[in-house]
């Protein structure tokens, strides 16, 4: 097989807009891994939320959560690497987010807080039900014992582009990307899915004309051009399919299947 880590994104890639993995999708990835290929989830999610994918899936191997910033092993949950961000940096943003009424929740890597956990509101609620993840109360900065690898805030597409072009006034000491329509995910400068990957494919001994990435969104561009090829999901934006080498079925119409049918089974 031509391609040996094949990486894939979750949310708009594996899944489909029903957060539900399918058969078809299934099947071909076991098809990929019997042929010896290494199947790893690379995603916004924390490793929480997304190992149970990778059970699902029986597959051991890795999770790249957090866009990238925690690297973790899925047999065992053991923490591989991380880059831990500067927390009190965030201070100013967080004040920022209070005074516009903009949700925001601080990651470790297996653990999520929140500003009062009794005060969410029913969209935050909702989001996380959705999202399998249930929060804590944000404690005090000295108080955390392990490092904080993503900040995510979570409103409205408008106030967030608004939010985002204020932001963008402030200097660059975190990587802020936009994860989704409603999210925009801070993290340590060099936190990124694609540094994840490349690290991972270094560890493994894989060359990165090895190295198939899969993904639909702007915080997947950095995987999709390490990859020695890059497949973006036709439901992408036009700036990722033009980051990307090749483009696929949508996450409805099994995308992922199509392209690893298209690219590590086809003889």
């Amino acid at each position: 097989m031509k391609y040996k880590l094949i990486a894939l994104d979750v949310d708009g890639t594996l899944l489909n807009d029903d957060h539900h993995l399918s058969d078809e999708n299934k099947a071909a990835i076991a098809e990929v891994t019997r042929q010896g290929g290494q199947i790893v989830l690379c995603t916004g999610r924390s490793p929480q939320n997304s190992i149970p994918f990778m059970e699902e899936m029986g597959l051991s191997g890795y999770v790249l959560g957090h866009n990238g910033a925690v690297t973790v092993s899925v047999k065992d949950r053991k923490v591989l690497h991380q880059y831990g961000m500067d927390a009190r940096g965030l201070d100013p943003y967080i004040a920022y987010c209070r005074e516009h009424d903009i949700h925001f929740d601080v990651n470790t890597a297996f653990d999520m807080y929140v500003d009062n956990v009794e005060n969410l509101t029913k969209e935050a609620n909702f989001m996380y039900e959705h999202f399998r993840i249930m929060p804590a109360s944000l404690p005090a900065w000295e108080d955390f014992r392990e490092p904080i690898v993503k900040f995510t805030v979570f409103t409205q597409s408008d106030i967030l582009d608004e939010a985002q072009r204020e932001w963008s006034t402030w200097g660059e000491q975190y990587n802020i990307l936009r994860s989704g329509e409603f999210f925009v995910d801070f993290m340590h400068p060099e936190a990124s899915k694609g540094n994840a990957l490349k690290n991972l494919a270094a560890e493994l001994g894989i060359p990165q004309e090895q190295v198939l990435s899969i993904g639909n969104y702007y915080n997947d561009i950095s995987m999709l051009t390490y990859a020695g090829l890059g497949v973006a999901m036709d439901n992408s934006p036009l700036e990722v399919k033009a980051a990307a080498d090749a483009v696929t079925g949508t996450n409805n119409d099994n995308g992922v299947r199509d392209a690893l049918v298209k690219y590590c089974l086809s003889s």
